[in-house]
C-alpha cells in the first residue's frame, strides 16, 4: 500500500511538471513574437478632450524644421492623432524626428506624406515658398490640413488655396498662434464673458529682441506680413467686430541697411490703428528690435474693467538689491520659447475638430482676413492714409481658371471704399465656395 502511494505522488509531480513545461514554452513563444520585435512603446499619452475619442487620427507631418518638431511633439502627447509618417528634403532631419518620436515611417519627399495610404491629415511645417502648392496637394487627395502661416506669399494664390479646399470639403487650419497662446486666451475669456464689459479700447505691443538678417527681411513681404500680421489678426479676435479701415506708418532706426528695399520691407518699426465697425479702435505698436527680450503685450479697456497681460520669464524670480529689485531674468529671447505652449494648444484644437468634427479653429478665411488687414497696412503706410478693407479686398478677381489683382478704375475703388462694413460677407465669402462635405461623410 505504501509504494502505491509513492506511486501515485509520482505520477502526480510528473504531470505537474509537465504543466509547467508547457507554460513556460508558451510564455517563450510569446516573447519571441510579442513587442519586443518593434520599435519601443510609446509612452503614455494624453487626450485633446477629456470625451473618449471617436477616432484616432493619421497625421503626416512635412518639415522637421524647429517648428515641425514642437508639433510633432504636441502630437506624441495626445492619444487622439498618431503621426505615421514625416518628410524633409534632408532626410536626416526626418530620421532623427522619427526616431525620437516612434514616427514608422520618413522621407525626404513631401509628396510620400501627402499621398500616404494612412494618412488623414497633414501637418505643413515647411517653408512659406512651399505653402500653397503643397495644400492644393493635400486637398485633391482628401487630406485635411493644418498650415503653419502664411497660407501663401500673395493674396491671389491664398484664396486660390483655400477655394481649393472648400471645394474638396477638406478642413483647413491657418495656425496663427497667439490665439492659443494661455495670456491672450485668458484676455478673450474675459472680454467674452463680460469681466471687462465692452471693449473700448485694445492696445497690443509686439517688439523682437533683435533684427532679422538682412536675407529674411528681403523677399519676406514686410514689416506688416511678417510680424504685425500677428497682431492684426490678435485685434480682430478680441474685438470680435469686423474691422473697416487701418492707418498705419513706417520708418527705419535699427538695420539702416534695409532701408534699401522696396515698400514695407524698409520699416523696422511701425505703428497701426485699427479702426472697427462700432467705432472702437486698436492701437499696434511694433518693431524689431527690444534689447531686453521678447516684449508682447495686450491690453483691453472695457467699461468695467481693464486687463493686461505681461511678458513671460523663464523663471518668477525677483531680486532686492541696493540699486535694482525686479526679474531676476530677461523675458525670452525667442519666439519658440515664449509661445511653446502656443504652439501644442493649436495643434491640439485642430486635432479636437478632426475627431469630433467641429470646424476649424482658425479657418483659411481667418488667415485670409489677416493678409487682407497687413496689406492694406503697407498701403496706408505708402500712401500716408486710411484706406479701407474694402479697397484691398475687391482687387481680387477669381474665375474658373483662378484668381488675381486687378486695378480698380476710379469709380470701382470709391465704390469699394463706400462697402465700410460688410466687406468680408461681401468681398471675401463670395469668393470662397461651400464645403462639400463634413470630414466624418469621407
Amino acid at each position: 500500500r505504501a509504494a502505491a502511494c509513492i506511486g501515485q505522488e509520482i505520477k502526480t509531480q510528473t504531470r505537474a511538471m509537465s504543466k509547467l513545461c508547457v507554460a513556460l514554452c508558451l510564455a517563450s513563444a510569446a516573447a519571441f513574437t510579442g513587442p519586443s520585435a518593434k520599435l519601443p512603446a510609446q509612452p503614455t499619452r494624453a487626450a485633446a478632450t477629456t470625451a473618449a475619442p471617436e477616432m484616432v487620427v493619421k497625421v503626416g507631418v512635412i518639415g522637421a524644421g524647429r517648428i515641425g518638431i514642437v508639433h510633432l511633439e504636441a502630437l506624441s502627447q495626445t492619444q487622439d492623432a498618431e503621426c505615421v509618417i514625416i518628410s524633409n528634403p534632408t532626410v536626416s532631419k526626418a530620421e532623427a524626428a522619427a526616431k525620437q518620436y516612434f514616427v514608422p515611417e520618413w522621407s525626404a519627399d513631401s509628396d510620400d506624406v501627402i499621398n500616404h495610404p494612412d494618412v488623414q491629415a497633414v501637418w505643413i511645417c515647411s517653408p512659406s515658398s512651399f505653402h500653397a502648392e503643397q495644400i492644393m496637394k493635400c486637398a485633391a487627395a482628401g487630406k485635411d490640413v493644418f498650415c503653419e502661416k502664411p497660407i501663401a506669399t500673395d493674396l491671389p494664390e491664398t484664396i486660390e488655396a483655400i477655394r481649393v479646399c472648400e471645394k474638396a470639403g477638406i478642413k483647413l487650419m491657418t495656425a496663427l498662434q497667439r490665439r492659443f497662446d494661455p495670456n491672450f486666451a485668458r484676455v478673450k475669456r474675459a472680454i467674452v464673458s463680460g469681466e471687462v464689459g465692452e471693449p473700448i479700447t485694445i492696445k497690443l505691443c509686439s517688439r523682437d529682441p533683435s533684427p532679422p538678417p538682412f536675407e529674411y527681411v528681403k523677399g519676406g513681404g514686410g514689416i506688416f506680413k511678417d510680424m504685425a500680421v500677428h497682431d492684426l489678426d490678435m485685434t480682430r479676435y478680441l474685438m470680435g467686430s469686423e474691422p473697416i479701415e487701418i492707418l498705419a506708418s513706417g520708418s527705419c532706426h535699427i538695420d539702416k541697411k534695409i532701408q534699401t528695399l522696396d515698400g514695407a520691407e524698409a520699416y523696422d518699426t511701425a505703428n497701426v490703428i485699427v479702426r472697427y465697425a462700432d467705432g472702437k479702435e486698436a492701437i499696434i505698436d511694433v518693431c524689431r528690435q527690444a534689447p531686453y527680450g521678447y516684449d508682447q503685450r495686450a491690453e483691453v479697456l472695457g467699461t468695467k474693467a481693464m486687463i493686461q497681460t505681461d511678458n513671460m520669464y523663464p523663471n518668477t524670480a525677483r531680486l532686492f538689491a541696493a540699486d535694482f529689485t525686479g526679474n531676476a531674468d530677461l523675458p525670452y529671447d525667442f519666439f519658440m520659447s515664449r509661445y511653446k505652449e502656443a504652439y501644442k494648444q493649436e495643434t491640439l484644437a485642430f486635432v479636437d475638430a478632426l475627431v469630433n468634427d467641429k470646424p476649424s479653429p482658425c479657418s483659411g478665411e481667418d488667415g485670409l482676413v489677416a493678409l487682407i488687414m497687413s496689406i492694406a497696412a503697407g498701403k496706408s503706410a505708402a500712401e500716408n492714409r486710411w484706406v479701407k478693407f474694402s479697397e484691398v479686398a475687391a482687387s481680387v478677381q477669381c474665375d474658373e481658371n483662378g484668381c488675381m489683382i486687378v486695378d480698380l478704375d476710379a469709380d470701382e475703388a470709391a465704390a469699394a471704399a463706400e462697402v465700410g462694413a460688410g466687406w468680408i460677407s461681401k468681398n471675401v465669402k463670395s469668393l470662397l465656395p461651400q464645403k462639400k462635405t463634413n470630414w466624418l461623410s469621407r
